[in-house]
């Protein structure tokens, strides 16, 4: 369930802090009343996300069971294509977000009003889509350890946390350090990731697609049952399997250290040039990130 909250407080964040830079933005240069316009576009970017969701839940419902696999198996593993790109971009892009979208809204407002609640959609749209599916992809490899409605309550705590710091930093109460949460929930969004990708592999070795199903890399049922707290924990934190095969343990390891280390180096500060000049040497260091509408 932790990762569920975790994915469902980091996507959600990006979507408020949109939101809130549409407002903030709207308000600044005098357009406070183009603001229903945004809100209809945030409306229909989530009507659509929940309609995505739902489908993915209920559409492969009356399939066989390998067919139901097949699905499982490959939306898992796009869900970790998107959640990875998802977290390079938000490394290189965050601090130009802000200019960008305000560059888009000026163009809408130039437009007109059904301009801004297609940028206001396409915004909020994106990352509603990308939660949905990696959600329903974290929630499938979890429902064998918890109902499926304990990790939905989880993301939907997360999502409303994530509003909730949206609507303190809009209001000037809060200052976050949005380059720090972003890289340490970047890690931990990695890790869920790999678990999602393992849980992938395991539905399509079930639908036969994949072989080695009975290969077991490791078996720690004894010491970690599926039912116990701490079996329950890592399920929930990590989509922990105490019965691994081989592949399923190639697959995480093959994506977790490679994309660990990438991440690392992608969001590794800058070093300062030695050539500095001595007075821009002694200039004061700049205020960490932080967001305040």
């Amino acid at each position: 369930m932790t990762a569920n909250f975790l994915v469902g407080l980091r996507e959600g964040l990006e979507a408020v802090l949109v939101v809130v830079l549409l407002m903030a933005y709207l308000r600044k240069v005098g357009r406070a009343d183009r603001l229903p316009y945004m809100w209809a576009g945030i409306a229909a970017a989530v009507a659509v996300s929940a309609i995505f969701g739902a489908i993915l839940t209920f559409g492969p419902r009356g399939l066989t069971f390998e067919a139901q696999e097949i699905i499982g198996g490959g939306l898992s593993i796009i869900a970790v294509g998107f959640v990875t790109w998802m977290v390079f971009f938000m490394a290189r892009s965050a601090r130009s977000m802000g200019a960008d979208l305000r560059g888009r809204v000026d163009d809408a407002l130039a437009a007109g009003g059904g301009a801004l609640v297609l940028v206001a959609a396409l915004a909020v749209g994106r990352e509603g889509l990308e939660t949905a599916l990696f959600l329903w992809a974290a929630t499938q490899a979890q429902s064998q350890s918890a109902g499926v409605g304990s990790p939905l309550v989880a993301a939907l705590l997360g999502i409303a946390v994530a509003i909730g710091i949206g609507w303190l930093i809009h209001r000037g109460a809060l200052k976050v350090n949005l380059g720090r949460f972003f890289t340490v929930t970047g890690f931990a969004l990695i890790l869920v990731a790999a678990g999602v990708l393992a849980y992938g592999v395991h539905d399509l070795q079930e639908a036969g697609v994949l072989p080695g199903l009975h290969a077991l890399a490791f078996d720690v049922t004894a010491i970690v049952p599926p039912g116990s707290w701490h079996g329950t924990l890592l399920k929930g934190i990590f989509n922990f399997s105490p019965q691994t095969t081989w592949l399923e343990f190639a697959a995480w390891w093959a994506y977790a250290v490679p994309v660990v280390l990438l991440y690392a180096r992608a969001v590794r500060p800058s070093r300062p040039s030695a050539r500095l000049a001595p007075a821009s040497a002694s200039a004061p260091a700049a205020a960490p990130a932080t967001a305040r509408a």
